[in-house]
Order: structure tokens, then C-alpha cells, then sequence
């Protein structure tokens, strides 16, 4: 990537993902980093539906620690279906939780840090070894959930991943002699889905991919719904939309996903392109999302679009297709339940706040750094402290 390139791309990735769409003629972009990026809609959901973009195994479980495509389902809906029947105590956390929060707090690291607390419990149970969720707790902090910036944070976040890894291995090794009757936590789940021939350390190496596949972008979706929510709309009013219409809104305006690729297998023409196998081959929900042709005024953040569901376009905030995230609606239930707990009764406002997102993009779009200041209200919450419903 040349150096101006990559200058823009660290001032604002997605407007230059934009500015690629709008000089390209074919509505399929090559990307500078390597790659294509099916940008044009009707050509992205054709690539969607294709068989050959959904061959093989999902690339987000590493190949190697599950033996197949049918595996990779069951455990992913195991977790999901301890996450949903958990999410009343997952209200219960968050209403404690709130209460403790400062008046003022720095974003996005303080909504990670909320989303991990009240998960906390679901992810290894209270009744796991000390050891082990100390473990869990250290690496949360150390960076372990996203990708520090600094090299040194990194290597500290590199060797809490090692020491909670080897805590996890014991508990596998433990809960695999002794099952439990029915899923306690997501640990239990993962165990009780993979199959008997997969190894102790590849169960506890998914089982950390999915730890931070179920925080992180819960966590990083509910700062850009606090962050977009107040920068749009005066600090000293309350907001004028429900909780979920902002989540809504927030995913479709910054979705956490930005990207979703397949290496291409076979020689392939997408779009009168030709791609080589081995290349990427990707389709960007932003695009989607701010397509003119499909969403009324795409550029604004607008949560009630949402309540009247007209001028409505693709959307696919969790991806899209076979590989669909099976915890979509979970997700955005999670984090609908932390802003309505976070907004109800409160006032929020924030400082220091931009909507480009963070450079690089590794992790997913996240936002820069922000502070909030929160005010709790003498009088009960608003109606937009409305929390999520399960479909």
C-alpha cells in the first residue's frame, strides 16, 4: 500500500473505503492491501447466495481446531442457546453495575469493561476455581479482548492469553471427566458440543475465540450506540428514541463487521473481474449499509428509521449468508439490555467524541477514544430505556 494510502487510511478507514467505491466503474474495488470488495448491492447479495463463497469450513474457527463444517455449527449454537437462557441474569448484573458506574468514564475501554462484568458469570461459573477466573479477569484487562495498540501492551496481553489458556486446558480436562447434567456456563457448553476427538487446548483455544467473539463486539456496539446517540442529539434533553431503534441504527451506521471475506478456491469472474485462487473476495456491510440506492439519506444516524421501516436497505450488521453469526440476535439483544440499563433514569453526554473510527480496523470498527458523563435523573427513566426482545 503506498504511503498516502495508508495516511488516509489511518485519518478515516471507512471514508476510504468510500472514496475506493466511488472511482471504481465495475462495483467490484481492489483493494490496495490485497483482495477485492464486492461493492455494488445487487452483485454483493448474488456473491452471498453463491455456494462456492460458503465451501469449506468458517474461517473464524481456525481450520484446525474443529474437524468440520457441522461442528463448527453445533458449538456455535450451544453457546447460543446458554447465552439466551442466561440473559436474565445478564439484566440482573447490569442493573448492579450501572449503579457503580462514575460519573464519568473513558470509552470505549469502561464499555467493554461493563459488558465483561455482567457476563462474567455466564462465561465461567461462579463455582469455577478461583484460579481460573482470575485468569479470565487478568486477561480481560491485560488486552487479551482486543488487540492493544502498543507493542508492549501486547506482549502483557500475550502472556495472560498463555496463562489463562493453560487454566483453561485444566478445566476442560476436568469438566470433560466430569459433565455436568446441563450447561452451567459457556465453557460447559463449548465442552458438551466439540467432538470426543478434538484435544483439551484446541477446546480451550475455541473456547477463548468465542469468549472475545461474544464480548467484544457487544462491547464495541454499544459504544458507537452511546458515542452516535449523543452526538446526535442535544446533551441536555433526553434522547427521543428507544434503546433498540439506537443499537438498530448504531450497527447499520458503524457496524462492527465491516468486512466479510472467503479466499477464493477456483479461478472465479465476479462482476467481470477475474480472481485468482487464493485471493480474498469480500462484501463490506458499511457499503451496504450507505448505499444511496437502498437507504433513505444513509449518511445520517437516524434510529427512527427504524420505527417507521421505510427507505430500509441490506442489512447484515453480523454478516450474512451460511456463515451468518448463529449469536446475531443474541448479540444485539446483549447489547440493547446494557444501553437501556445505562440510559434509563440517566442523562448521557460525551466530550472528546468523533465518529471515525479507530486506524486499522484489526479488530473490527471501534471508536476512538471518548469520555461520558453520565447524570442520573431524580425521576424514573424515559421510555427510551427500552431493552431488547429475543425473535
Amino acid at each position: 500500500m503506498k504511503r498516502a494510502d495508508r495516511r488516509q487510511v489511518r485519518r478515516d478507514p471507512l471514508a476510504y473505503l468510500e472514496q475506493l467505491r466511488r472511482v471504481s466503474t465495475t462495483g467490484v474495488i481492489a483493494l490496495p492491501w490485497g483482495g477485492w470488495c464486492v461493492s455494488d448491492p445487487a452483485l454483493a447479495q448474488e456473491l452471498l447466495r453463491h455456494p462456492g463463497f460458503h465451501d469449506g469450513k468458517s474461517t473464524f474457527f481456525r481450520h484446525d481446531l474443529l474437524p468440520t463444517r457441522a461442528a463448527q455449527v453445533q458449538v456455535g449454537h450451544a453457546v447460543r442457546d446458554v447465552l439466551r437462557a442466561r440473559l436474565p441474569e445478564y439484566r440482573a448484573a447490569l442493573d448492579v453495575a450501572v449503579t457503580g458506574l462514575p460519573a464519568t468514564s473513558r470509552w470505549p475501554a469502561a464499555g467493554a469493561g461493563l459488558v465483561y462484568r455482567c457476563l462474567a458469570d455466564l462465561l465461567l461459573h461462579p463455582l469455577t476455581p478461583a484460579g481460573a477466573r482470575s485468569s479470565m479477569d487478568r486477561a480481560a484487562r491485560a488486552g487479551v479482548l482486543r488487540r492493544p495498540a502498543r507493542v508492549w501492551q501486547r506482549a502483557r496481553a500475550e502472556v495472560w492469553r498463555g496463562r489463562l489458556v493453560t487454566a483453561l486446558v485444566e478445566q476442560v480436562a476436568d469438566r470433560r471427566a466430569h459433565p455436568a447434567d446441563r450447561p452451567r456456563d459457556v465453557l460447559d457448553a463449548v465442552v458438551g458440543a466439540c467432538p470426543d476427538e478434538v484435544g483439551d487446548r484446541a477446546v480451550a483455544e475455541l473456547y477463548l475465540a468465542l469468549f472475545r467473539a461474544v464480548v467484544t463486539p457487544v462491547g464495541t456496539s454499544l459504544a458507537w450506540s452511546v458515542l452516535l446517540a449523543c452526538l446526535h442529539h442535544p446533551a441536555d434533553a433526553p434522547w427521543p428514541w428507544p434503546a433498540d431503534q439506537v443499537v438498530r441504527e448504531a450497527l447499520r451506521h458503524r457496524p462492527t463487521v465491516w468486512m466479510v471475506g472467503r479466499t477464493v478456491s477456483r479461478p472465479t469472474e465476479f462482476g467481470g473481474v477475474p480472481v485468482r485462487p487464493g485471493e480474498l473476495l469480500s462484501v463490506s456491510p458499511y457499503l451496504l449499509h450507505h448505499d444511496e440506492r437502498h437507504w433513505a439519506d444513509p449518511a445520517a444516524f437516524r434510529p427512527e428509521r427504524w420505527a417507521a421501516k421505510d427507505g430500509l436497505g441490506p442489512y447484515l450488521p453480523f454478516g450474512a449468508g451460511p456463515f451468518t453469526c448463529v449469536g446475531a440476535a443474541v448479540a444485539q439483544v446483549l447489547t440493547t439490555e446494557a444501553l437501556a440499563a445505562l440510559a434509563g433514569g440517566a442523562r448521557l453526554a460525551v466530550t472528546r467524541g468523533d465518529a471515525r473510527p479507530s486506524p486499522g480496523l484489526v479488530d473490527g470498527a471501534s471508536p476512538r477514544p471518548f469520555t461520558v458523563h453520565r447524570t442520573v435523573l431524580a425521576t424514573g427513566g424515559p421510555d427510551h430505556a427500552k431493552g431488547g426482545d429475543l425473535p
